[in-house]
């Protein structure tokens, strides 16, 4: 949404600054006791992982009590958050996805709900997770003080304190019917414009579910717009707290050397959102006067997607290297070793990507494609900023960066000063207790909880 069209909708104007988003130096109050969701918990393939796994650490380092209640691929946490294992039928695993469960696998009809979503064509996962944790929560109730959604919203979490055992604070980190427009955008043919559509038919719930929840956070102004308009989520009830980076871990490092003409970029999913396509295309062009330049991609395409035809197409198959399941440390490595990172997507909720490679000090190219250009800032100042889906000025901007070694000095230091400033971990803790404070205070009938707890009876952690 333009700037213009932004003033003549007040509904749909980024609010001010909230206080409670770490400007306090520490969180103030008793220590609290916090369920925190996740229906899809790797770290390795999406931003949703990265987000748990960092909050709950966060929030464990200010005292709190977090218990992180997740499905398969499980959560990697860090010491001092628990794991509870609530289990699906795990039917997306790698290297047999959309399997058939054997007989002794169904437990209840939860589970057969999943399968029949899964084999006419659903994505059954935020519905059925929903459903098993209002179950697991409503035979704890009041074990915690506050529950924390990390973009399920299913049914099974509609009913408030009362059916779940302790109020409810949801984050979205963008609507998902962003990227169904998108796919839909991009299909070739009317079967899998229908493929698409009973796909993401799950977004009618999420949409529906949101609507009804008192307490939304979101990670950026522009998230917060499309919850409003996609979603029809009234504006007073979404609360913009930014996420960051693990700034300590995603720092300079003089002593790994840069790999001449090396680009890296994050692609989580081989789908259009993430633009991935666009720089191949740009990269293609780049080597016809810069023969050193080359990508390498952290994710995996789909073996007959778009991205592998365009690098079959361009032939670029000596120049893109695709690494995937590779540890925190090789990834802070591979990015310190990269002359330029980049983010094309179309549109993002946040930008994870982009705030980390900052931190390293890794001079950013990146698109202003949705929130990105709040992470990465004004082009020219603290990165190079090009249109979503331009391979032409992409690799513009990537020729340009790589000729200009002063330049990717001035803006790898301006990137890191930025996002120390604005985007870290401990900042996006503070600023989310301060909306669970928010919520307990606004739930009649709470009783006041004990400043430490007995720890659950069976206790998990799973390893990737």
């Amino acid at each position: 949404m333009t700037a213009e069209a932004m003033e003549a909708d007040p509904a749909r104007q980024e609010p001010a600054p909230e206080p409670a988003s770490g400007d306090r130096s520490a969180d103030e109050g008793r220590p609290l006791r916090i369920a925190l969701l996740t229906y899809k918990g790797d770290p390795f393939c999406g931003g949703q992982g990265v987000y748990v796994r960092h909050l709950s650490r966060e929030l464990a380092r200010l005292g709190h009590h977090v218990e992180v209640i997740g499905a398969q691929p499980y959560p990697v946490l860090d010491e001092g958050v628990e794991l509870t294992e609530l289990a699906s039928l795990d039917l997306y695993r790698q290297p047999d996805p959309f399997r058939t469960p054997g007989r002794g696998e169904y437990r209840d009809w939860v589970d057969a709900l999943e399968v029949a979503t899964m084999w006419t064509g659903g994505f059954p996962e935020p519905l059925t997770f929903s459903l098993r944790a209002r179950r697991h929560l409503a035979a704890l109730a009041g074990r915690f003080d506050v529950i924390h959604d990390n973009q399920t919203l299913g049914y099974g979490l509609l009913g408030g304190a009362r059916a779940l055992g302790a109020p409810l604070v949801t984050t979205v980190h963008h609507p998902i019917t962003v990227d169904r427009q998108l796919e839909l955008a991009a299909a070739g043919s009317f079967t899998r414009r229908l493929s698409v559509r009973r796909w993401y038919g799950f977004t009618r719930m999420q949409k529906r579910v949101a609507r009804k929840l008192p307490s939304v956070l979101t990670v950026s102004g522009t998230s917060r717009q499309e919850i409003v308009g996609h979603f029809g989520v009234r504006p007073e009830r979404v609360h913009v707290v930014h996420i960051g980076a693990d700034t300590d871990l995603f720092s300079p490092d003089p002593s790994v050397a840069e790999v001449p003409g090396r680009i890296v970029t994050t692609s989580s999913a081989d789908v259009p959102l993430k633009g991935l396509v666009h720089l191949v295309e740009a990269l293609a062009k780049l080597r016809t006067e810069n023969p050193d330049a080359h990508l390498v991609v952290v994710g995996r395409p789909a073996e007959d997607g778009p991205v592998a035809q365009a690098i079959e197409r361009f032939g670029l198959t000596g120049a893109i290297e695709f690494v995937k399941g590779i540890s925190d440390t090789e990834l802070v490595d591979l990015i310190r070793s990269a002359e330029i990172a980049c983010v094309p997507s179309l549109y993002e909720g946040f930008s994870l990507p982009a705030a980390e490679a900052m931190a390293t000090g890794t001079p950013l190219v990146a698109t202003t494609g949705g929130a990105i250009p709040e992470v990465a800032g004004a082009d020219g100042d603290t990165c190079l900023a090009v249109p979503p889906g331009d391979a032409g000025a992409l690799a513009t901007a990537l020729g340009r960066l790589l000729a200009d070694p002063g330049l990717r000095r001035r803006l790898g230091t301006a990137g890191r000063a930025r996002v120390l400033a604005k985007f870290t971990w401990r900042q996006a803790a503070l600023g989310t207790v301060a909306h669970y404070r928010q919520a307990i205070a606004g739930s009649p009938g709470r009783p006041a909880a004990p400043a430490t707890t007995a720890r659950p009876d069976r206790e998990s952690r799973s390893t990737c």
